[in-house]
């Protein structure tokens, strides 16, 4: 193998790897929610089920980036339907809101499902003890990985398609989708543990999720956000937080030390 390439995939590697784990947080976040409604001796299972689903989709995906590719094709577009004519003549005029491929459809129906699943979290969680019962009543085991099952998929596509812009390599591809989820796998019992710690931290984990069902929902429809900004906020809001845990936690310190 020539040197250059070598030296050029390896570089693709480790920046590939680190943009894989950094696009897997809120898949992390995700199934560390979800996967808390299962009672705790199946919550382990079901998250490295999870993210074992993550690695096999990404990879599979990977193996067919030929279909990938096509995704982003136009399917249909608005301005050919039977709408009325100013708004035909609206589409016509506004490309990414009038032609749909099925990545967009994928995205759009994603976001749905994930704004949806946060909504209910939320619900479950401001109505306590009685939602956590319901919920408990209704959640099962197949149930959490059916639905870490299909947003694999979104995240899985998107991921992917970073992946094809970053590398020219499908082992590269490949290495790097199967360290990022390693690395993930490592880190999210840690995760999962501090996200259920902490309830504040928890509400603020299913904000995010709302937050990226709606970025999901725009990028569906043809309106593309910054994913940096995303992430950006993530990261502050959460800095935000810990300030907060510190702060409660000295000043329970404070009230011990008085008694």
């Amino acid at each position: 193998m020539d040197p250059s390439t070598l030296v050029h995939d390896a570089i693709a590697l480790v920046a590939l790897t680190a943009m894989e784990i950094i696009l897997g947080i809120d898949n992390i976040v995700f199934i560390s929610v979800v996967s808390s409604r299962l009672p705790e001796a199946e919550r382990k299972s079901a998250r490295q089920i999870g993210l074992l689903a993550a690695m096999g989709t990404r990879v599979l995906l990977l193996l067919t980036l030929t279909w990938i590719m096509q995704l982003t094709h136009p399917i249909f577009s608005l301005s050919q339907a039977p709408l009325p004519a100013d708004w035909i003549e609206y589409f016509r005029h506004h490309k990414e809101l009038n032609e749909f491929s099925w990545r967009d459809l994928i995205l759009l129906a994603g976001g749905l499902f994930l704004i949806r699943s946060s909504v209910v979290e939320i619900h479950n969680k401001i109505e306590g003890a009685h939602g956590d019962h319901e919920t408990a009543r209704k959640v099962t085991f197949r149930g959490v990985i059916f639905q870490i099952a299909v947003l694999d998929i979104i995240f899985s596509l998107d991921s992917v398609i970073t992946a094809v812009g970053m590398a020219e390599s499908i082992w590269v591809m490949i290495t790097a989708v199967v360290i990022a989820v390693l690395v993930m796998m490592i880190f999210a019992s840690a995760v999962s543990g501090f996200v259920e710690k902490h309830p504040t931290v928890k509400m603020l984990a299913l904000s995010f999720l709302l937050l990226i069902g709606v970025m999901l929902v725009a990028e569906g429809i043809g309106t593309h956000i910054e994913k940096g900004y995303i992430y950006f906020a993530m990261g502050f809001a959460l800095f935000v937080e810990f300030l907060n845990l510190r702060a409660k936690a000295k000043a329970e310190l404070r009230r011990k030390a008085e008694h």
